[in-house]
């Protein structure tokens, strides 16, 4: 599987200073070429090295674990989204906390979150 940083010609969204905008759901480099949906390359590098990692889209859904691995395992196109990393995937706890996350191979990590600190009001 290649990842964004070893083919950025591929994943990436290219030069932002030659894109045009079209139908709002990507660009083109100059006046024609391949629809492009990625970062621009400017976004994540400073010309010298990579400015942060580029993040991919996360999934929370309240609903059993159990249900939805039963959908990722009767959907096998969207269960490569997560087995591939292109999605990360969470489940969400009765008080819409993330409480497991999507380890891959229909294998989940539960998530260990901190409770919010509330302040006392003087």
């Amino acid at each position: 599987m290649q990842s964004w940083k070893s083919a950025p010609e591929l994943f990436g969204a290219g030069n932002k200073l030659l894109h045009n905008v079209v139908g709002g759901i990507g660009v083109v480099e100059g006046n024609g070429g391949l629809l492009r949906a990625g970062l621009p390359w400017q976004s994540v590098h400073d010309g010298e090295r990579l400015v942060h990692e580029p993040l991919r889209l996360s999934v929370l859904i309240e609903a059993p674990r159990d249900a939805i691995t039963d959908i990722l395992e009767r959907h096998p196109e969207v269960w490569a989204l997560f087995n591939n990393r292109w999605l990360r995937l969470f489940t969400l706890d009765d008080d819409g906390r993330m409480a497991w996350r999507y380890a891959g191979d229909l294998m989940w990590d539960e998530q260990e979150m901190e409770a919010p600190r509330l302040q006392a009001s003087a």
